[in-house]
């Protein structure tokens, strides 16, 4: 699988093909967004809660998005992998990091939208992964971008 990089024009093109999930989905962010930005990635929008997944089914059909796949499951359950990880506000963050970390691809990338007391869990919890430096989210008092990058 080739390296995607979403800093790159190379998203919104044909030739992506980026397999994309996003953990404990909820009310579709940031997967969503990603979507419309990068509209030829193959979302996977995973949510165990059957009401929230009954609404990404209802947006996704209202705004005729194609190429997603909504699981109403755990994220221990999905078998697949992926090139891209999303998380973010997820009640238990240390017991769902190794979890998200399991569903990457070989070179994939974790995206977690963390605050910043966070951190440290992310770092200890998964020492495999390289990290870049934290991204601080504008307007926003302690919120953070992290990206992890698995090696094999």
């Amino acid at each position: 699988m080739k390296d995607f990089d979403f800093d790159s024009a190379e998203a919104r093109s044909p030739k992506a093909e980026a397999r994309v999930a996003d953990v404990g989905s909820g009310a579709g962010f940031p997967g969503i967004p990603i979507k419309l930005w990068a509209p030829n990635i193959t979302l996977t929008l995973i949510e165990s809660n059957h009401k929230k997944a009954t609404f990404l089914r209802e947006v996704v059909r209202s705004l005729t998005l194609t190429g997603i796949d909504i699981q109403n499951t755990r994220a221990e359950a999905i078998t697949q992998t992926f090139d891209v990880v999303t998380l973010r506000a997820v009640e238990h963050f240390a017991e769902i990091l190794p979890v998200a970390a399991r569903l990457l691809a070989p070179t994939a990338r974790l995206a977690l939208l963390i605050g910043s007391s966070q951190l440290n869990d992310a770092h200890s919890a998964l020492p495999a992964l390289s990290w870049q430096n934290p991204i601080p989210v504008p307007e926003s008092q302690s919120r953070l971008l992290l990206i992890g990058t698995l090696h094999q």
